[in-house]
């Protein structure tokens, strides 16, 4: 084979690795950024793409975007960062499907040279990634904890709590949010960095949902048929939380239940507005995403290093709470995954 035959060929096997990945396809021109997110059907990251889109057009960056098959799909995210590094990519913004299991080839990504920077979710440890560029989870679960413990305690009703959680592996981002969604509500959470060991009657269990409606309803139904006389729904973002409703209508009991959840995307803060869920945590991943864009351009630029940076969290709710600071849904809807 001639060295120009095996030139195309290897450049053939690259794309095809990179269509493998869920490559998005990229944006703007010169330093390579990768991002790398857990999915691309949900809402909240094709916000985040579309901040990374954005900033690449005014910071002089491509932006090649690659996404896992599902939530907690490792191994797509691991061989992106591997096309990544192949392609002499300057940085890498990655939202990791396992918080845990992705470090080694985020490790290896940094000594090749690449500033990566964890979205949304941190590394564990943290200090994986060179930052971190994210809601501060624990709170998000905290306000809507608080918001729910105020409304029950104005009701006098007894709670009867159900988690929909994230997956079985207990990644950062899910963690925080329940645990600071039980703490907010007063549940004594034991060990704040696991799921699951809390002994409070009030909880009903947890269940996992992919963060999708399709899991959110299968949990919900899995939760109701252990007791049907819950009345307090955790969910772990707000198409878990669309699920979840829509297995409480099947059974009669929407109006008997109130839903919180994270997220603050457009159908999200609708659905405060519709009723549907009492109370959500709005996060800003178009924000993120840009920040992410500009500090590798930067990185690139003049080898600077950005630190960690809380890009903020909101309480979304028409039933404001006494002591529980929050905006309406007119707030929410207008600034919709800014």
């Amino acid at each position: 084979m001639s060295r120009r035959a095996f030139g195309l060929t290897a450049a053939a096997v690259l794309a095809l690795v990179a269509a493998a990945c869920g490559n998005g396809g990229s944006s703007g021109g010169g330093t390579l950024v990768g991002l790398v997110t857990k999915t691309d059907t949900n809402p909240f990251f094709v916000k985040m793409k579309e901040g990374a889109q954005q900033a690449a057009s005014s910071s002089g960056a491509t932006v090649q975007s690659f996404a896992g098959k599902q939530d907690g799909d490792n191994q797509t995210q691991v061989d992106a960062i591997e096309n990544l590094i192949a392609s002499g990519a300057k940085g890498i913004l990655i939202t990791p499907s396992d918080s845990k299991a992705i470090v080694p080839s985020v490790d290896k990504a940094r000594a090749a040279g690449l500033l990566v920077i964890a979205l949304d979710t941190q590394l564990e440890p943290a200090s994986a990634a060179d930052a971190t560029f994210a809601t501060d989870n624990f709170k998000a679960g905290l306000l809507i904890g608080a918001w729910a413990k105020a409304k029950f305690a104005s009701t006098g009703k007894q709670a009867k709590i159900a988690l929909l959680d994230l997956n079985p592996n207990q990644v950062s981002v899910d963690v925080q949010r329940d645990q600071g969604f039980l703490q907010g509500f007063g549940v004594d959470v034991k060990d704040k960095n696991r799921i699951g060991d809390e002994s409070d009657p009030r909880i009903v269990g947890h269940d996992v949902t992919n963060g999708d409606p399709s899991g959110g309803r299968t949990a919900m139904e899995n939760l109701l048929q252990k007791d049907p006389g819950v009345n307090l729904v955790y969910t772990i973002n707000e198409p878990a939380a669309a699920g979840a409703y829509e297995a409480l209508k099947a059974a009669g009991k929407e109006k008997d239940v109130v839903i919180v959840s994270v997220d603050g995307g457009c159908p999200g803060v609708n659905n405060v507005k519709a009723g549907v869920i009492g109370a959500t945590s709005q996060q800003y991943p178009l924000k993120m995403a840009q920040l992410g864009v500009e500090a590798v351009a930067k990185f690139a630029k003049d080898g600077s290093k950005p630190s960690d940076t809380d890009t903020g969290v909101t309480l979304i709710t028409d039933q404001p709470a006494a002591g529980v600071e929050s905006k309406d849904s007119a707030f929410g809807l207008q600034n919709c995954w800014g």
